[in-house]
């Protein structure tokens, strides 16, 4: 199917700064090709686990000034990815908008919440015991989620209920992510907006 073609949610994006160049080509009702290069192998790792779970096709190349840290690759990661979920949203019918679940991974438990409000909000409590996981800061992972929610105009909570081990307690975040945003942008037989505003912002 083209990407033009009418009911495709599709969007790409280019974004440069003299901190980051980004490349992002999704497609929301996709679900089987996932190319990621950000530089980090786990966050890599991390955004092939939302979009598997998530069934969207993403395609995403990132260069970033690593040689100073992560910050910038990962805040503008989410920046991008949020922007790109917008814009291919813009092209939708109207959807569930909401969805939440608990997400297990072994000793982790994660509970998300999502709401494509067009008012993006990260509402978060999720704790680390360590500063890195691979060559990703966990003080990142915030960075990540709140560009994501900010630019995707999305209400989003994230809250850890159980887990010890931070690489499965980080997993489970973005599975559990993934699960909510497909679950959430399916299209949905109501007859016109699904707010009772007329618009979702």
């Amino acid at each position: 199917m083209s990407k033009d073609a009418p009911g495709v949610r599709y969007a790409e994006i280019y974004r440069e700064t003299s901190e980051t160049r980004i490349q992002i080509v999704l497609d929301l009702d996709g679900g089987t090709r996932r190319d990621i290069t950000t530089g980090i192998a786990f966050f890599d790792h991390m955004l092939i686990q939302l979009a598997f779970h998530g069934q969207m096709d993403l395609g995403l190349s990132e260069e970033g000034d690593l040689e100073i840290d992560d910050h910038h690759t990962v805040e503008d990661v989410g920046i991008v990815l949020g922007k790109a979920l917008a814009q291919a949203l813009d092209q939708s019918d109207a959807i569930e908008r909401y969805a939440s679940n608990t997400t297990p991974m072994d000793d982790a438990l994660i509970m998300v919440a999502i709401d494509f409000s067009g008012r993006g909000g990260l509402f978060y409590d999720v704790e680390f015991s360590r500063e890195k996981i691979g060559e990703l800061s966990t003080e990142c992972i915030r960075e990540f989620f709140r560009a994501l929610a900010s630019h995707g105009g999305i209400t989003l909570h994230l809250r850890k209920i159980a887990g010890e081990n931070n690489h499965h307690i980080c997993e489970a975040m973005f599975k559990g992510l993934g699960q909510a945003i497909h679950q959430a942008t399916r299209r949905t037989d109501r007859r016109g907006s699904s707010s009772t505003k007329g618009s979702r912002d």
